[in-house]
């Protein structure tokens, strides 16, 4: 059986169904979009009947496909753990929403890295350097010497990129069950959807590959629903983001 949500103000079973419906409208968006961009891309077409440009290896377009893929496999795996230790239904709902949305659009982004003739991973490349890069192959898009971590954000000690969970954290998620996991796995998910969220503007901004700045921007919007529904899940439970 489900566990309690720990919210019995009026209304909540009302609200979370809603906000859940918005959350899942932007993910099924986001994979018909994924479906149409891959098509586009792999015509070589920018749009206009206009051949797209391939871009260059230290491209804000290819370390965008490089980093987000490896971001969304750690998501991936985390919303497989929580599946086996919880049997709440919301929780196990919204980790195959995540789970499946982000496989997709990972196989796309390594799809369009093998398009362009690009490698999936290149030695001695910073984790989200590209934040830093123009277009242009090395070139610097005048962000004051970042280093490529974006809006600010670091990756905290332990984890490859901002948002992204350390081995620590995976292995209490795994150990975990029950409530426990609902809001480990809520709170890590939320801090891996504020990262990538920062990524995916970073690439609506900079990438110049028409579908592939549309397809971050869908990520933004999707990710941004599934975090208003997170806090209201936390909220449910009586926690909170770890901010």
């Amino acid at each position: 059986m489900s566990r309690p949500s720990g919210d019995d103000t009026p209304g909540a079973a009302r609200r979370t169904p809603r906000t859940y419906w918005v959350a899942g409208a932007a993910v099924l968006l986001a994979l018909l979009f994924a479906a149409a961009a891959t098509v586009t891309a792999a015509t070589g077409d920018s749009g206009g009947g206009t051949p797209a440009r391939t871009p260059a290896l230290h491209s804000p377009d290819a370390g965008f496909a490089r980093d987000m893929a490896v971001h969304h496999q750690q998501a991936v795996e985390m919303s497989f753990i929580v599946r086996d230790r919880t049997q709440d239904e919301a929780v196990r709902t919204l980790a195959y929403d995540i789970a499946n949305t982000q496989a997709n659009q990972r196989g796309m982004l390594l799809g369009w890295l093998d398009l362009w003739g690009l490698p999936k991973v290149v030695a001695g490349e910073p984790p989200m350097s590209w934040m830093g890069t123009s277009g242009s192959e090395g070139g610097h898009s005048g962000h004051g010497g970042d280093t490529g971590h974006g809006a600010g954000q670091a990756a905290k000690p332990g984890a490859l990129m901002p948002g992204m969970a350390t081995k620590e954290e995976l292995a209490r998620l795994d150990a975990a069950s029950g409530r426990d996991a609902e809001v480990l796995y809520l709170q890590l998910m939320t801090d891996h959807h504020e990262g990538g969220v920062a990524m995916a503007e970073g690439c609506a901004r900079q990438c110049g590959t028409p579908v592939e700045r549309e397809l971050a921007q869908g990520m933004v919007d999707a990710q941004r629903s599934e975090l208003t529904l997170m806090a209201d899940m936390l909220r449910q439970r009586g926690a909170a983001p770890r901010g």
